[in-house]
């Protein structure tokens, strides 16, 4: 086995990835199995969860299918113990899902509000209680990677709820890995930059995508796949056994531009 191969190789890991039916998270899981992960795709969706669960077992891993409500912690505790019962123990928890909307600000409702923060804030909460645990009572070397967002940071316009709970996402995750990092669990998150998906082509209107292009300075949208790269090196171990609490920014420069 090459060095990089030692270094990078998820041979024997299981993961976990809530969201997984979506276009970003499930480029993800396909390059967790490639790394040699066995995946256990979760979604409210059970067909698109299906769907990543099969173009995944093309690399040759064992995956499994879980339809699941991120937002109810007893459907979190019971993909737990099937993915355990199925695959063996998570050791990998990629915590994607999420929703977003463009309601200007004083028309969100207060239903809408608290959907958002529970879909993309509660439901991570949840999942690193359910999980995490059961890392740390068994002494697994755990990694929690969470789905942040360039908005994280940078508030962006027409998406205020998201952008809230994305700085929420944020702040757990440092919080989590601050509580942790003595018991071999580490938690980081990863910031997307413009990656067009399902949930953000309706405000792509042709003057966004220009204000998103003269704030980007590699001047184009990231494709799904260029998340696979940070994916397996916060996931390896060996590769990233002293980053915890990171916030991983992949979006062309993005947070690096001003003026």
């Amino acid at each position: 086995m090459s060095f990089v191969q030692e270094m990078f190789q998820l041979d024997g890991q299981v993961a976990a990835v809530i969201g997984g039916g979506g276009v970003l998270a499930g480029s993800m899981a396909e390059a967790l199995g490639k790394a040699g992960a066995k995946v256990a795709i979760l979604d409210l969706n059970m067909e698109n969860a299906e769907k990543i669960a099969d173009q995944v077992a093309q690399s040759g891993t064992e995956t499994m299918a879980i339809q699941v409500d991120a937002t109810s912690k007893k459907d979190l505790a019971d993909a737990d113990e099937k993915i355990a019962n199925t695959l063996g123990h998570t050791s990998i928890l990629i915590n994607a899902p999420g929703i977003n909307s463009s309601t200007p600000f004083f028309d969100i409702s207060e239903q809408e509000w608290q959907k958002i923060l529970d879909v993309n804030l509660k439901s991570m909460f949840f999942a690193c209680q359910v999980f995490a645990k059961n890392m740390i009572e068994k002494a697994i070397k755990g990694s929690i990677i969470n789905i942040s967002s360039a908005s994280s940071e940078l508030p962006l316009s027409k998406v205020f709820t998201y952008s809230v709970s994305k700085a929420g996402v944020n702040n757990m995750t440092r919080f989590l890995a601050r509580e942790w990092a003595t018991q071999g669990l580490r938690v980081n998150a990863i910031a997307p930059g413009f990656f067009p998906a399902e949930q953000n082509r309706k405000i792509l209107t042709e003057e966004r995508i220009a204000d998103i292009m003269r704030h980007t300075p590699m001047n184009r949208f990231g494709e799904a796949e260029e998340l696979g790269g940070a994916v397996i090196w916060l996931a390896s171990y060996k590769a990233s056994s002293f980053v915890t609490g990171a916030l991983l920014r992949v979006d062309g420069g993005y947070t690096a531009m001003t003026i």
